[in-house]
C-alpha cells in the first residue's frame, strides 16, 4: 500500500477495518487501483502504456485533487485499455469497475470529499452466463465411496469427513479449515463457521455429517501442536490443516474416482452441495442463500439452472412429442 496514492491507501484501510473486507479482497482492490492510477498518469503525461516504461511509472505522489479530477470518459478509456491493452475478459473488467465504483462511492457518499462520482452511471460489462460445474448425486456417492474404501491412507476418516462436509453443507474452503472444536455443539447438530467479511453463521448438520464427524473425532490426533489444540482438522504435522493440503486431498480423490478431467475442484464441491439441495432436495432459494452465506440473492441464483433431466422431461410433455413420420396424430371427431 505504500506505493499507492494516499486516497487509495485511505480507501483500502476503510474497506479492511470498517467494512471488514478480507485481506485478499483488499489486496485485489489495491492491484486494481494501482493499475488505474498508472493508466491515468500515463494518459495525462503522454507516457507509454506498455512494457517496462509503464511498469516503472510511480503514482505515490498523486493526491486527492488528482483522484477527484477523474472524469467518466477516463474511466471508460481505462476499461477499454483493460480489454484491448491487457486482454482482460469481461469478468475481470467488471471487477475493476466494481473497485472504482466502491472507491468513488466512499469519497462521494461516505466522507463527502469529492463533488462528483465519475463511476456512478457506468454499466458493468455483460458477463457470459455459465453453469457451475458440479457432481451429480450418483457421482458424489462414488467420490465418497472412493474415500471410504481407501484403506492405505491413515487419514481416511479425516478426509472422508472433510469431503462429506463440503458435499452436504456447501461451505467454503476457508470456512472448513477454520473450524474449531469449540464451534461444534456437543450433540453434533450444528457448527459455526466464519465466512467472508468475518461474518459468522450456523450450519446445521444432517445424519451423514454427524456420523462422519463422530468417526473422525474418535481417531483425531491426540497430540496437537501448541496453538492448534482447538483446530478440528489437523495435518500430519499436528497443526491446523492448510487450504493447500485440503485442495491436494480433494484433487487426489477426484482423480481416483475418475473425475479429474472435468475441471472440478474444492469449490466445485460447494457448487455440488448447492445444486443438489436446490434441484433434488427442493430447498427454497432464500434458505439456500443463508446456508451458503451469500449476501445477495442474485449470487445464489446461479444454482437455479435447469438440469438435463428436467429439460428432457419438458420435451416429452410437448403435445407434439408423439407425432411421427407416416403416423399422423389422432384428432377428435367434431360433434354435429
Amino acid at each position: 500500500m505504500t506505493q499507492l496514492p494516499e486516497p487509495a491507501t485511505e480507501f483500502l484501510q476503510y474497506m479492511l477495518v470498517v467494512k471488514g473486507r478480507s485481506p485478499r479482497t483488499v489486496t485485489q482492490y489495491s492491484i486494481d487501483l494501482m493499475l488505474f492510477f498508472k493508466f491515468l498518469k500515463a494518459q495525462r503525461q503522454g507516457l507509454s502504456l506498455a512494457g517496462e516504461d509503464f511498469d516503472a511509472i510511480t503514482v505515490a505522489e498523486l493526491d486527492y485533487d488528482f483522484a477527484a479530477s477523474v472524469t467518466r470518459g477516463e474511466i471508460l478509456e481505462f476499461l477499454n485499455y483493460a480489454a484491448t491493452g491487457r486482454d482482460n475478459h469481461a469478468r475481470t473488467r467488471a471487477r475493476k469497475l466494481s473497485t472504482l465504483k466502491s472507491f468513488y462511492r466512499y469519497y462521494c457518499g461516505v466522507v463527502m470529499r469529492f463533488p462528483n462520482n465519475p463511476a456512478e452511471n457506468i454499466d458493468s460489462p455483460k458477463l457470459p452466463r455459465s453453469l457451475p460445474k458440479h457432481l451429480s448425486a450418483e457421482e458424489s456417492i462414488e467420490l465418497l465411496n472412493t474415500v471410504a474404501t481407501d484403506e492405505k491412507d491413515r487419514y481416511r476418516e479425516r478426509n472422508y469427513c472433510i469431503i462429506t462436509l463440503f458435499l452436504n453443507c456447501g461451505m467454503r474452503l476457508s470456512e472448513l479449515v477454520g473450524i474449531n472444536l469449540s464451534d461444534i455443539d456437543r450433540e453434533l447438530t450444528s457448527l459455526r463457521v466464519t465466512g467472508k467479511g468475518a461474518k459468522e453463521r450456523v450450519i446445521y448438520l444432517n445424519d451423514a455429517c454427524r456420523e462422519a464427524l463422530t468417526a473422525y473425532l474418535a481417531v483425531r490426533d491426540k497430540t496437537p501442536a501448541p496453538g492448534h489444540k482447538n483446530a478440528l482438522f489437523l495435518s500430519s504435522r499436528h497443526i491446523r490443516i492448510s487450504k493447500q493440503m485440503v485442495q491436494t486431498v480433494v484433487g487426489r480423490y477426484l482423480a481416483e474416482a475418475g473425475f479429474d478431467n472435468r475441471g472440478l475442484s474444492v469449490h466445485k464441491l460447494r457448487h455440488t452441495a448447492a445444486t443438489l439441495m436446490y434441484q433434488t432436495g427442493e430447498v427454497d432459494i432464500r434458505v439456500l442463500k443463508d446456508i451458503l452465506g451469500h449476501e445477495q440473492l442474485n449470487t445464489t441464483q446461479i444454482y437455479t439452472h435447469v438440469s438435463d433431466s428436467e429439460m428432457e422431461q419438458a420435451m416429452q410433455k410437448n403435445p407434439l412429442a408423439e407425432v411421427k413420420v407416416g403416423r399422423p396424430p389422432k384428432t377428435k371427431k367434431s360433434e354435429n
